[in-house]
Parts: C-alpha cells; sequence; structure tokens
C-alpha cells in the first residue's frame, strides 16, 4: 500500500467535506490510520468508515476525528498555535491519540478496557510519541492528576457530561463530547469554560460507543 498517497487522498476528502483547519489536514496526512486497523482492514483504512477494532468497540470516522479535533482547536485557547495539554477520553486503538499528539504539546488518553489500552500502546509504540501518555483507568473520573486541560475530548457518549470532566477544564478550555440527547439520538456537545461559567452548543448527529464506567 502507497499509503503517502491514499492518505493524500483522504485528507482531500476531509477537505471537501468541510474540515478547514489546515493543521488538523496535516495531522490527518501524517498519521498512518492503517497501522491502527486489523490486517484483514487495511484495504479500508483510508475509507470514511468507522471500523471494528475489538472488544465491541470502533475507531471513529476520519471526518469524525477531523471534526472532533477541529473543534477542540477553535476553543479560546486553541487560537495561539498548538494546544497545551489535552485529556482524552475512550484511547480505543490509539488512532485518535496519535493525531492529536501533532495538535497538543501533551495528551492524556485513557481506556477502561484493558485489551484495548495493551493494543493502543503496542499500535503507539512504533510512534515514539513523547508526548502521548497512556492511562488504564475509569474515563468518567477523568485524570485529575495531569488537569487543568487546555481541552477534553470523548470518544463514547452518555445522558450528561461528567461533572469530573468539567472540573478538570481549564478556564478557557473546551470540551468536544457526544451526548444522548433528550430524543435518545447523540449529537456532538461542545462546552466552552469561561470566567463566568460552562457554555454549551448542540452540534450535530454523531454514533458513538455508549459511554460506562468501571474498568474491564
Amino acid at each position: 500500500m502507497d499509503s503517502a498517497a491514499v492518505r493524500a487522498r483522504m485528507v482531500q476528502k476531509l477537505a471537501a467535506m468541510g474540515i478547514g483547519s489546515v493543521a488538523v489536514l496535516r495531522a490527518m496526512g501524517q498519521v498512518e490510520r492503517h497501522r491502527f486497523v486489523d490486517t484483514a482492514l487495511v484495504n479500508q483504512a483510508y475509507e470514511d468508515t468507522s471500523l471494528p477494532i475489538g472488544l465491541g468497540q470502533t475507531i471513529s470516522k476520519p471526518n469524525v476525528v477531523a471534526r472532533m479535533a477541529e473543534l477542540l482547536l477553535d476553543s479560546p485557547l486553541g487560537h495561539a498555535g498548538p494546544l497545551g495539554r489535552v485529556l482524552e477520553i475512550g484511547t480505543g486503538c490509539g488512532y485518535q491519540a496519535a493525531v492529536l499528539a501533532v495538535l497538543a504539546r501533551e495528551v492524556y488518553s485513557i481506556e477502561r478496557l484493558r485489551g484495548l489500552h495493551d493494543k493502543a500502546r503496542a499500535n503507539l509504540r512504533p510512534f515514539r510519541l513523547p508526548n502521548v501518555h497512556l492511562l488504564f483507568g475509569d474515563g468518567m473520573v477523568g485524570y485529575a492528576k495531569g488537569a487543568p486541560y487546555a481541552g477534553i475530548i470523548a470518544a463514547a457518549g452518555g445522558e450528561a457530561i461528567p461533572q469530573a470532566w468539567l472540573d478538570q477544564l481549564a478556564v478557557g478550555g473546551r470540551l468536544v463530547a457526544p451526548m444522548v440527547t433528550p430524543g435518545g439520538q447523540q449529537a456532538l456537545v461542545v462546552v466552552d469554560k469561561t470566567a463566568k461559567g460552562l457554555q454549551q452548543q448542540l452540534l450535530e448527529a454523531v454514533h458513538f460507543v455508549p459511554l460506562k464506567s468501571g474498568i474491564a
């Protein structure tokens, strides 16, 4: 596979779908998504589709990863270049953490499923990303030791944003996560933490795995 050429085509498609951030498009072109999927699915790695990664979980569509990263960069703290410290809830196979590593100074990524935590560690090892810290634990409680965060991004959606995440977000920081709406569907939610309080925007419908507590 000439992955550079295939990735370049994926980036062109992302731009055509409305991703406008040069930094995000560059990161999406840099990270080799095929290294994060099972061998049997390599030929689909650069299509705009979610793919199974085991344990009932999926790797998000490239467009969703790019969209959420762009929303994160568009936060009040994101204008002066790279983001500071970011917390990712749900490491999965490690792909989004690798993308965030290009966009942020430091990435803490927490995964509640031991099998996926180990898989992400193996997937990310060849990339040698000194600014990525993988944690095994309950994402619902976040990671207080790394707080405050300029950005928090979640790959699972519940009925409400956990209070721990809001507490760990820096003033001026932004949280991007799926959330179950009153109609029972999931939508992307952006929460900005300002000096005057929290501002929430409800965006487009999305489909993520449900947010769960505990470890397994």
